[in-house]
């Protein structure tokens, strides 16, 4: 009677159910009644001390499926729990099987149409142990709460596959028995030819031709799973107003909005939901889902990548050969994840290794082992390059992707194929070959075997044909597909460009000469492609629209030296961030011919060493290996003046590295900034030697970093007379008390130091006055110190004020985020009034000031003749202190031209991080408080914009 859905599982969620004394009643009960049904008794030591878990099993192991059923549902009926009964018994016999015979059906005739399943038996239809640990772990049997993951994986390293496998299993009931009494799989590739549907509808379709098993499969929402394949298709925002969702699973809705209340838990929100996605979809949808979970597939590791090398070359020493020259590139390496690029692959390096071809030149750039690969399929065997029915059917494949590319599509029609020269005829050759493959959902309906075919192809095109004799006009021209690649309009658009240049290669070109009499046009695109990059090269406006990275990509593909100086010397300013190790060998490959170079911003955003490491996270930020390739790019770039390594982590080596370049003569790096990079008290050494043999470093940022006992070396580096530093910022350093006696030295020896930073560390008392002591000595240079954030209350500025009155040279001071108060402000002040204050800047922000202190500000402002900009952010001044501090700005005597001014509600303290700021003098440490003048009542208001308009020259802002 019982399906093989409700197995040991099913029947312990059903135990699940009973309370505590039900339970134990239902364990006395079992005393008895298998006697009475002629069963033989479970010894009674065994049911005693069993778990609900343990007493399913002891159920299974002693009767039959058919037993254990029929004993639990008379002891149900006997402790009145006859609910029960008629749930399991409802979806024994009810639409359960119905539903489960029509999903295997349905998913295993998707399985065998798909071509990577057929390749060389690799794939099996059942999971493997690998993927059911991973997929139970997505849905963890007695989770607390409904659950919303999401699996991002990037597009053909197998969600699709894996999410047909869990269908399967579920089905046959050997995955979520215990949690799912359904599982609904939609496809949004089809979801998105519907306009108006309901979920009713959608969950029905195809096997069942009423809505009658809807009241049964709704009954239990909290048992039911949507799985949403290829979310990205949709290009939803799920940002619909909460009036506009529905919660009526039979409302027929627009499908957009359907699957939005779904999502979004407004339709049926006991259940779960799995949602499968490239990782390119914008992140804002994240936030719109609950508490979504998010999950990464990883794809092939290493040790299944040589696995399925031997599978294909059935021998393993030629497999282990060819796949020690693919290991060589680290972007087919990365490639050899999607299960259908490592048969593309290693496919193509066993044909050139059985024509006697060079791996190693086939392995050194993507678009040399994709030309093999594509003209391999369309070449017999024994020719030495497609024939004349062959050439004709690449054209069309050709033509058919790039239309695909510019028109967003990637499932073709048989009409899309005739449009593109492509006959019927044509259809089972190029499924035979692989080239495409039939879609899953329709059988009339066909994709390529990847996109990054089907881009290969796109680009091929512009090689053998014009854009302008293509059937769709929305075919762009080469100059438009570079620019539109460049600034990473179109997510899909992986590979394209590099392609692109990468046939532009001389041995490229020589392949591609196996298509005789066609239009090869190498001179004519390469052309074009110099005054494209020339004009994004001459407009500073462009630069800040291209990805670096992707050209770079570009460059590296052509293998042209020559022209990759040419195209890099146009770019002084250079932003990117790399993810990998390819990112890294390629960039540096670039860089390194880039002579006109001035300044450069780098970030690492993964750990190169876990290969399948989940991306959805930053985590142990390194470069991990190969670093000496970027620095390396240091002292082959004379013009590199500025180097931003902020966010990156840096390993020790990376140090010794990072200092080696720039103590070489030929390194010119006058600012880098190293903030939150990691360092230690044992990286100061390195930094020391820099600073005394290097008169081109100007300003050092290592803010963010634990140096502690390594800054006193830093500090006798600072008084070497050769050390030409101004600005250095220690933020937030962890700075220990043998600091300051050595920060007094500094400030005494160094006649080139202008600006010290010290925010975010603690300085005591007898700090603050040490450090004033030696401001106070005429050899100091200092212009500008910064010490917010650093606990410093009013009786520190006592001794900042005495500094103000006897350093002529101090033009700059901020000491927002400490607590001195009013009583702290009118030292400050009285300092200002003194006519040897030379104070330009004084940065008051968040110090737990009141209007009290309006007075004696108002009375520095019409003193003194020097102050220009105050800064009085996240204040409390009221009504009456503002009035004071405009009139004070009427005043023929003042000379004030930026005013910061906002208010805040609360008077209790709050703290900010500091953020980095870069002005004339480097990036230093700025109060940021972003409020609105709107916090100040109208009047308030009216009195500063009155203000401001009487005053031309005076600037009062809250940003």
């Amino acid at each position: 009677m019982a399906s093989s859905f409700f197995s040991d599982f099913g029947l312990m969620w059903y135990l699940e159910e009973l309370k505590k004394g039900e339970f134990k009643k239902f364990k006395e009960l079992l005393r008895q009644e298998p006697l009475q049904l002629g069963l033989t008794q479970i010894p009674w030591a065994d049911v005693k001390k069993a778990t609900r878990e343990d007493l399913a099993n002891l159920l299974m192991k002693h009767y039959d499926e058919q037993g254990a059923w029929n004993v639990t549902f008379n002891i149900f009926h006997k402790i009145n729990r006859k609910d029960l009964c008629e749930k399991a018994k409802k979806e024994i016999t009810g639409y359960t099987k119905t539903y489960q015979a029509h999903v295997k059906e349905k998913f295993s005739k998707i399985w065998f149409r798909e071509s990577v399943a057929r390749t060389y038996n690799y794939f099996e239809k059942e999971l493997t142990q690998k993927e059911r640990s991973y997929l139970e772990f997505l849905f963890v049997p007695k989770k607390i709460g409904r659950r919303t993951v999401v699996l991002r994986g990037i597009q053909g390293i197998g969600k699709t596959t894996t999410l047909v496998k869990l269908m399967l299993a579920w089905a046959e009931g050997t995955l979520y028995r215990e949690q799912f009494s359904y599982v609904f799989y939609f496809c949004c590739r089809e979801l998105k030819q519907l306009t108006t549907t309901s979920l009713a509808a959608l969950i029905s379709r195809g096997w069942s031709d009423s809505l009658t098993p809807m009241a049964e499969i709704t009954s239990q929402p909290d048992r039911l799973l949507f799985i949403i394949d290829g979310f990205e298709e949709l290009n939803y925002a799920l940002n619909e107003p909460e009036s506009d969702l529905c919660s009526d699973w039979m409302e027929q809705r627009p499908v957009q909005v359907v699957l939005s209340s779904l999502l979004r838990k407004k339709m049926l929100p006991e259940s779960s939901l799995l949602i499968a996605a490239v990782p390119v979809y914008p992140r804002a949808i994240e936030q719109r889902l609950e508490h979504p979970e998010i999950k990464t597939l990883a794809g092939f590791s290493e040790s299944e990548k040589k696995m399925y090398f031997c599978c294909i070359f059935q021998d393993t020493r030629k497999a282990l050969e060819a796949f020690g020259f693919m290991r060589e590139n680290e972007q087919l390496l990365c490639m050899c994840q999607i299960p259908i690029l490592c048969w593309v692959v290693s496919t193509c390096l066993k044909q050139e290794m059985e024509k006697g071809r060079d791996l190693a030149l086939i392995c050194r750039r993507i678009t040399s082992l994709y030309t093999s690969f594509i003209l391999n399929l369309f070449t017999p065997r024994g020719a030495s390059g497609p024939d004349e029915q062959s050439q004709g059917q690449l054209k069309g494949l050709c033509s058919l992707a790039v239309e695909g590319m510019w028109t967003d599509t990637f499932v073709f029609s048989e009409e899309d194929l005739r449009r593109n020269g492509l006959v019927a005829s044509d259809i089972p050759i190029l499924l035979d070959v692989q080239a495409l493959q039939k879609c899953r959902e329709t059988e009339n309906s066909f994709t390529f075997i990847h996109v990054s075919i089907q881009e290969f192809c796109a680009a091929m095109f512009y090689f053998i044909k014009s854009h302008t004799n293509h059937p769709n006009p929305a075919v762009g021209c080469t100059e438009e597909l570079i620019f539109t690649y460049l600034k990473k309009v179109k997510v899909h658009w992986i590979y394209l460009g590099c392609f692109m240049f990468g046939l532009l290669n001389e041995k490229e070109q020589k392949k591609l000469e196996a298509f005789r009499g066609s239009h090869l046009c190498r001179e004519e695109i390469r052309q074009k492609f110099q005054q494209h990059i020339q004009s994004i090269g001459e407009s500073e406006h462009l630069w800040g629209q291209i990805d670096f990275l992707a050209l770079f990509y570009c460059l590296f593909e052509m293998q042209n030296e020559a022209f990759v100086c040419w195209a890099v010397d146009f770019f002084q300013d250079v932003n990117f961030s790399v993810t990998n190790k390819s990112d890294l060998l390629v960039s540096a490959y670039c860089l390194k011919l880039c002579s006109g170079l001035r300044k450069l911003w780098f970030s690492v955003q993964n750990d190169f060493k876990e290969e399948n490491a989940d991306t959805s996270m930053i985590k142990n930020v390194s470069f991990s290996g190969g670093s000496w390739l970027f620095f390396e790019v240091l002292t082959h770039s004379p013009d590199l003046k500025h180097l931003d390594l902020s966010g990156t982590r840096l390993s020790r080596n990376d140090v010794v590295l990072l200092c080696d370049a720039l103590n070489n003569p030929t390194c010119n790096i006058e600012k880098l900034l190293l903030a939150n990079c990691g360092l230690s008290a044992d990286d100061c050494e390195g930094f020391t030697w820099v600073l005394h043999s290097s008169t081109k470093l100007k300003l050092l940022n290592v803010s963010y970093n634990y140096l502690d006992k390594g800054l006193p070396l830093l500090c006798e580096a600072l008084c070497h007379p050769v050390c030409a530093l101004e600005v250095l910022v220690l933020g937030c350093c962890y700075i220990s008390e043998h600091f300051w006696g050595n920060l007094y030295e500094v400030l005494l020896c160094n006649k080139s130091l202008i600006h010290l930073d010290l925010s975010a560390n603690v300085l005591k008392y007898e700090d603050i006055k040490l450090l004033c002591e030696a401001l106070k000595q005429p050899g100091c240079h200092l212009k500008s110190l910064c010490v917010t954030n650093c606990f410093i209350t009013a009786d520190g500025c006592r001794d900042l004020a005495s500094v103000l009155t006897e350093n002529p040279n101090l033009r700059s001071l901020q000491v927002g985020y400490n607590d001195i108060e009013d009583a702290g402000v009118k030292l400050l002040c009285e300092a200002l009034t003194h006519p040897d204050c030379r104070l330009e800047d004084l940065g008051l922000g968040a110090c737990k000031l009141t209007s009290a202190c309006c007075k004696d500000l108002a009375s520095a402002l019409t003193s003194s003749k020097t102050l220009r900009s105050l800064n009085l952010t996240g204040n409390s001044l009221d009504h009456g202190g503002v009035l004071v501090l405009c009139e004070a700005l009427r005043h023929p005597e003042c000379r004030l031209q930026v005013l910061w001014c906002a208010k805040i509600q609360s008077t209790e303290r709050q703290r900010r991080y500091v953020t980095l700021r870069e002005d004339l003098d480097g990036p230093l440490f700025s109060e940021s408080w972003r409020l609105e003048k709107a916090v100040f009542d109208e009047e308030t208001q009216r009195l500063l914009m009155a203000e401001k308009e009487r005053n031309p020259y005076l600037t009062i802002t809250d940003n």
